[in-house]
């Protein structure tokens, strides 16, 4: 939007402590190629925009907003002379985008002095060339920092999470190698059994026989129902004694396999009624091989299907083989992130998941909102860690009107009040040195709101920290979408 040109005065821009110290020359230079106008109330310029333009206000009212998500939030208000806007870098060239980064509305006639963008880097550079080394120095290498600092945060972050999984993974893993080395000595010892039986003086109909109540007992294994300790302990009880009144030895160790199986005394009353008295020890010494192969098969089936639930989660939570864009379950994301971080989070720490499963699947980018989570999560955990390593985690989804939240509540030792303006700043971080880089939540801040659209906000108080994620519902406009956070 363009104002009503109107005389520049040097003596005027000279008043504005922006400019006092300049000589009469320069002062003149600034006149000579800017420009002094008029606005009326309404906009001046507007976030994202090019920015071509440096202005300094010599009278009225001036109001600066950011966009957030699809609302535009006011940030400062001032009638103030001599404050300025605009494009403050232009003096770093195109080595960074010149755009708008907020905008200018006046509510009220105001008049600015107005100087073109390429004129202002022009006279910083001549005028103030040590300054401009400095300020260059100092925006660059900040950029660079957090870019590197980030990048490092990303790897720590990495790191702990491919050691939580590694460990994750190791448990089944090596329930697996144990049990199939156990199998291996068990179908050794079945096929001793099944010669011994087959040198016996069985006859065919005994034999199948033994081979039905084989078939039966491997059904009874897959249906076996989870017992209490005390319900388990009077069962072993019972079948060891009907163990010993039938003459078969050790039932003392065979009995906890039994019940472990589901088999009961009226399954050892069926077997003794199917086969004669001299050879129901042999008979129930094989169908306690036969109960152990299908208890360890069984084992080893929980335990690779865990692995392959693991890598699955990894999966889901890296979205190596997904579009950076997509229309995500935001629980299966949760569920995901959880999993990775079950070694972080330990059983000292309860987790408790209160899912609104009615939610729609939303536009997003899943791996990213890991991060997110992974970061909140992070924070959560160390919080607690303060209060004795135990406190309990809560992970809420709701839905908020046109939005979807995501909440973390914990029961640590809360934010205190006169670091909670500092807690999405670049680089701060109340953690140890060498533990925190300061960026999770100014990375996730940057994620949520300028690349979802969203908005991130949390509520402290000792033993009840809530940091909510809230998130549209709709994908924003393909224009509106900002690039990838550093």
């Amino acid at each position: 939007m363009s104002g009503r040109p109107e005389p520049c005065s040097p003596r005027e821009i000279g008043s504005l402590f922006l400019f006092e110290d300049l000589t009469p020359r320069q002062l003149g230079r600034l006149c000579a190629e800017g420009r002094t106008e008029r606005f009326e109330p309404g906009p001046v310029y507007t976030e994202g925009d090019r920015a071509t333009c440096f202005y300094v206000m010599l009278e009225g009212t001036v109001v600066l907003s950011r966009r957030v998500g699809g609302d535009d939030v006011e940030v400062n208000r001032t009638s103030q002379r001599g404050v300025y806007a605009g494009a403050m870098q232009a003096y770093l060239g195109e080595r960074v985008p010149q755009r708008y980064n907020n905008s200018l509305r006046v509510t009220e006639p105001t008049r600015f002095f107005v100087l073109p963008a390429d004129t202002f880097a022009s006279i910083m550079r001549e005028w103030f060339p040590m300054a401009v080394h400095l300020l260059e120095g100092l925006f660059l290498g900040s950029k660079n920092t957090q870019r590197a600092v980030g990048q490092r945060e990303r790897l720590l972050a990495l790191g702990s999470l491919s050691a939580g999984l590694t460990h994750e993974l190791n448990n089944p893993a090596a329930a697996a190698v144990r049990a199939t080395a156990t199998l291996r000595e068990r179908v050794g010892r079945m096929r001793h059994k099944l010669r011994v039986i087959s040198a016996g003086t069985y006859d065919r109909e005994t034999l199948a026989r033994l081979i039905e109540i084989q078939e039966r007992t491997a059904e009874r294994v897959a249906k076996a129902p989870v017992l209490s300790p005390l319900e388990a302990a009077d069962r072993e009880d019972a079948l060891s004694d009907w163990l010993d009144d039938h003459g078969i030895a050790e039932g003392w160790r065979i009995a906890p396999t039994f019940v472990q199986a589901g088999l009961d005394l009226d399954w050892l009353d069926q077997v003794a009624a199917a086969v004669d008295a001299e050879i129901l020890p042999g008979a129930v010494g094989w169908l306690s091989y036969t109960v152990e192969t299908e208890l360890l098969m069984d084992e080893i089936e929980d335990s690779t299907s865990r692995i392959s639930h693991l890598v699955d989660a990894a999966k889901e939570y890296s979205q190596l083989d997904r579009a950076p864009f997509q229309v995500a379950d935001v629980h299966e994301l949760l569920d995901s992130t959880l999993l990775m971080l079950s070694g972080k989070t330990g059983e000292r720490i309860e987790v408790v998941k209160e899912y609104d499963r009615t939610l729609p699947r939303i536009p997003a980018y899943p791996a990213e909102l890991n991060q997110v989570w992974t970061n909140l999560i992070d924070n959560a955990v160390a919080a607690m860690r303060h209060t004795g390593g135990e406190g309990t985690l809560t992970v809420r989804t709701a839905r908020q009107h046109d939005r979807l939240l995501v909440e973390f509540r914990d029961t640590g030792t809360g934010i205190p009040a006169e670091i909670r303006d500092r807690v999405f700043d670049p680089f701060f971080t109340t953690k140890p040195v060498g533990e925190g880089t300061g960026l999770g939540l100014d990375i996730s801040w940057r994620i949520v709101v300028d690349k979802h659209h969203g908005s991130l906000r949390f509520d402290s108080e000792p033993g009840d920290t809530r940091f909510q994620v809230l998130l549209p519902l709709t994908a924003p406009d393909p224009d509106d979408t900002p690039e990838e956070p550093a």
